[in-house]
């Protein structure tokens, strides 16, 4: 809960707890507040087995933590092995500088890329990366979302 306060910041409140309580008082704040906390904990745990008790046997090896979503989407991210095929074959590097070669008009040193899309000048295939003047006879032109 307080892991990332530092060395500065705890004597600060340590002066900050005698200014506001006094040092005659502070020893019996803490024991009231070490008191308070050690009744919440309590609280807690029994709260978590009451709960454990009703959910039933089928639910013994639940978790509370597992309700935080972000653990419960690495969890189930992680144990899908669908998931992790598709993960270990796909290279987002790979395919990012594949597609900035597209559209620069580069050669790939990866020979899986069509020539289409390369833009090879022996391809049959119109060149998607040159944009073209006007269209070809009887074709309609392009469809723009933003523009209408």
């Amino acid at each position: 809960m307080f892991n990332d306060i530092g060395a500065l910041e705890l004597v600060t409140l340590v002066v900050l707890a005698v200014l506001v309580f006094g040092p005659d008082k502070l020893p019996k704040v803490i024991q009231d507040a070490s008191r308070f906390i050690r009744k919440v904990r309590e609280f807690s745990d029994n709260a978590k087995h009451d709960i454990r008790s009703e959910l039933g046997p089928e639910f013994k090896d639940f978790e509370f933590e597992d309700l935080n979503p972000k653990a419960f989407l690495r969890k189930q991210l992680n144990e899908n092995d669908d998931l992790k095929e598709i993960r270990s074959s796909f290279d987002l590097k790979k395919e990012m500088n594949e597609v900035a070669d597209a559209v620069h008009g580069r050669e790939s040193g990866d020979t899986s890329v069509p020539a289409a899309v390369n833009g090879s000048p022996g391809s049959t295939a119109p060149d998607l990366v040159k944009k073209r003047e006007k269209p070809d006879q009887g074709e309609r032109p392009p469809f723009d979302a933003d523009a209408t």
